[in-house]
């Protein structure tokens, strides 16, 4: 199977978790401290692999410099466009809603909010999606820690955000709609990851894969464990340490 295939069909598998945790969260009415400690969970997991399969991957192929600049470049940049959104409605956006000051507006409270959400889960899956494509740059083989990270975090932001957006009104087609685009966006940004990326040099690969890590980075920071910390409070340390360590276990088997 051509490798741009592979990357669009790796990136697709990543991002049905988002359909899948949208399914859960429109459907069931999951406990809210489960859905936090699933989120923990996750963010220890993108953390291990932000760590050992992207920063690392970026120093090793183009040195401290490099890293450096695109993983400070890529948190920038994310911080800079969820300011951006915040102020367009979508500052909750992975949040469920059970929190009424902490809730996503409907579209009559704050015009607009239904398109800064969508453009916000955009913002957050677009990097974790590119450097799977990127990953099958090394060695021919899709970095399947990379997936997997992805995969399991993209379940919890996906059901507490559906949940989020049924309690705003928002409509079934309109949560399925947003989750599906962004599923495809997921196996779109995959290929281009592999395909734009490939033909260039190996200092601009490591800054490339270093700023998607720096923008992980940050939406982990800013969004996963504030909303994860609110809910479960000091367990989400442990839950945390438990997902950095086996993503960290997959990375070295």
């Amino acid at each position: 199977m051509p490798e741009v295939v592979q990357a669009g069909g790796w990136g697709w598998v990543a991002g049905c978790a988002l359909l899948m945790g949208a399914a859960c969260g429109y459907a069931l009415r999951v406990p809210q401290k489960v859905i936090a400690l699933v989120m923990a969970f996750g963010a220890g997991v993108l953390l291990s692999a932000v760590s050992f399969e992207l920063i690392g991957e970026a120093y090793e192929q183009g040195g401290l410099g490099p890293a450096a600049v695109g993983t400070l470049a890529g948190a920038a940049a994310y911080t800079l466009g969820n300011l951006w959104l915040a102020r367009r409605g979508a500052r909750h956006r992975k949040r469920s809603g059970h929190h009424k000051d902490q809730a996503q507006p409907s579209e009559a409270q704050h015009g607009g909010s239904g398109l800064a959400l969508a453009l916000g889960a955009l913002l957050d899956g677009v990097p974790e999606s590119a450097v799977i494509g990127v990953s099958l740059l090394q060695g021919g083989a899709v970095s399947l820690v990379t997936v997997a990270a992805v995969f399991i975090s993209n379940v919890p932001e996906g059901l507490s955000s559906s949940a989020g957006m049924k309690e705003a009104g928002r409509s079934k087609g309109y949560v399925f709609g947003v989750w599906g685009a962004i599923a495809a966006a997921s196996a779109l940004s995959a290929v281009l990851g592999y395909t734009v990326v490939g033909g260039l040099s190996t200092a601009v690969v490591a800054a490339v894969t270093a700023v998607a890590a720096g923008a992980i980075l940050a939406m982990i920071a800013d969004t996963m464990i504030p909303e994860a910390f609110q809910e479960a409070h000091l367990a989400i340390g442990l839950v945390t340490v438990s997902g950095f360590l086996v993503s960290f276990a997959l990375s070295h088997t």
